[in-house]
């Protein structure tokens, strides 16, 4: 059987139309599977192990495209009918364990396990479920497989029940097969800080179908907020030595970076999301300090209380929703050589520039505009260098006074003064960026990706590139309308 298996494998590989031909009442129930597993490793390790397989509710994703052909995400989920072989479901993804192997930690060889899970229209026969991961070219090489009988006795049927989850629907278009599903988790909310969760859900859900691309889709998009009351107000600050009893164990400081704000929590992130069909989760985390998070299809995480949590709010979903790449450069982050070098990225909107002739954006490039394109970045640079420096000052000024326990006038002056100069910069970044003739034009702009040089950014700013008020680039929300559109049709 594994020798018809890989041939038939190798068949349908040349063999792309067949995918875009699968019928969803011929493999699929509307319902929804949910394959948890353990992801184990370090930097030069993998494994990965089944934890648990549930069935419940309703598919929440479209019935006519089954197979992800977006080319995007480390690593891809597969499912084979087992009979014929054939791929009736697939989808690209990043994950929390990705990040953790580019760490010092794990390039030292320490191995941590993370949860994560598949999430895909339940079964009728028997199928294989399969990982691939990206090799060193960006060809996708599985690295596990595993039959699931969908009629196994072992598979948990249980519809998600709890007194104290609320669920809200805060945008409702109708059905999710043809929309595209939102849900926001809230955490560190307490029973009586419920009133402020709903008023916060409602403000980050106008925001949301006021920018584009959402905008334009706003009659094809559900968003759902479920509140669970948090034990304790906030989240995890382990720098400030501050740790919170909540529902979804969000923490700062994630992977070591002091602004990066994600939860290892899995397994309960989806047992509360699964009180409501999802296409993508949200967790809105009851904190003013400046943090976020987003992996791609997999969740991403907000701040309500922070002078930029708007831009964070929309920036992460860029993350987890489309996939796009972060286009900044001069931030301190946890990653080491994220993008390798003489690699094509997978995300649509950086690039190495390796075929200029051949740009992912092309069609929609500036007539006439050099590529690569030579801005101002010099002095950008350098402006950007010494605020860093002094962000970085100020941060680690602010975890101490907290640690040590220091008076609250104290703390909250030293908070204000970091809050107006993180303003001042934002707003000194765009003045500088607007002045530039190339401003609002399509190039191909060195610094992106976390690397001042080597990778590319297709315009001079973006909501992916610096703080503020701003909008998707050209590229970005082009992509991102794409995805809406792979949901909702």
């Amino acid at each position: 059987m594994k020798t018809n298996y890989l041939a038939l494998l190798s068949l349908i590989s040349i063999l792309p139309l067949y995918a875009q031909q699968v019928k969803f009442e011929d493999f699929f129930t509307d319902q929804t599977m949910r394959i948890d597993y353990h992801h184990i490793g370090d930097a030069k390790s993998e494994l990965v192990t089944i934890d648990q397989i549930y069935g419940y509710g309703i598919w929440a994703g479209s019935l006519l495209h089954l197979i992800d052909n977006f080319n995007n995400g480390a690593y891809y989920y597969k499912i084979y009918d087992e009979a014929t072989g054939a791929l009736i479901f697939s989808k690209g993804f990043d994950s929390y364990f990705k990040e953790y192997q580019t760490s010092d930690a794990a390039i030292n060889g320490i191995k941590k396990a993370y949860h994560e899970s598949a999430i895909i229209p339940y079964p009728k026969n028997k199928i294989r479920f399969a990982l691939e991961k990206r090799g060193k070219q960006n060809e996708l090489n599985e690295i596990f497989n595993v039959l699931i009988d969908p009629a196994d006795l072992y598979i948990i049927k249980e519809e998600a029940k709890d007194k104290d989850v609320t669920v809200i629907k805060a945008l409702y278009n109708g059905d999710p097969h043809t929309k595209l599903d939102v849900v926001i988790l809230g955490d560190g909310y307490t029973s009586s800080e419920k009133a402020k969760f709903e008023k916060d859900l409602k403000r980050f859900t106008d925001l949301f179908v006021s920018s584009e691309p959402y905008k334009s889709n706003k009659n094809d998009i559900n968003i759902y907020g479920v509140f669970k009351p948090s034990e304790e107000s906030g989240t995890d600050e382990p720098g400030a030595g501050i740790y919170k009893n909540t529902v979804l164990n969000t923490t700062f400081y994630s992977l070591g970076s002091e602004r990066y704000l994600l939860t290892e929590d899995n397994k309960t992130m989806r047992n509360l999301a699964a009180f409501v069909p999802y296409d993508a989760i949200y967790i809105m985390v009851n904190s003013p300090r400046y943090g976020g998070g987003g992996i791609y299809n997999f969740y991403c995480t907000f701040v309500s209380d922070n002078q930029f949590s708007d831009y964070i709010f929309l920036h992460e979903f860029g993350h987890s929703f489309a996939g796009l790449a972060d286009e900044y450069y001069t931030s301190d982050v946890a990653y080491n050589e994220f993008y390798p070098a003489g690699l094509e990225p997978v995300e649509p909107n950086i690039t190495r520039l390796l075929d200029k002739n051949n740009l992912k954006w092309k069609n929609l490039i500036a007539p006439g505009i050099e590529i690569p394109t030579q801005w101002e970045k010099k002095d950008y640079d350098a402006n950007d260098y010494i605020w860093l420096k002094e962000r970085t000052a100020m941060n680690k000024n602010i975890a101490n006074l907290k640690r040590n326990k220091a008076p609250k006038e104290q703390i909250d002056a030293a908070q204000i003064e970091y809050n107006n100069k993180d303003k001042a910069h934002s707003d000194a970044v765009d003045k500088y960026l607007k002045s530039s003739k190339y401003w609002d034009m399509v190039g191909a702009f060195e610094g992106a990706g976390y690397s001042a040089e080597g990778l590319y950014r297709p315009m001079l700013d973006c909501l992916m590139f610096s703080k503020g008020t701003k909008p998707l680039c050209k590229v970005c929300a082009d992509h991102a309308a794409k995805i809406i559109k792979h949901y909702t049709e």
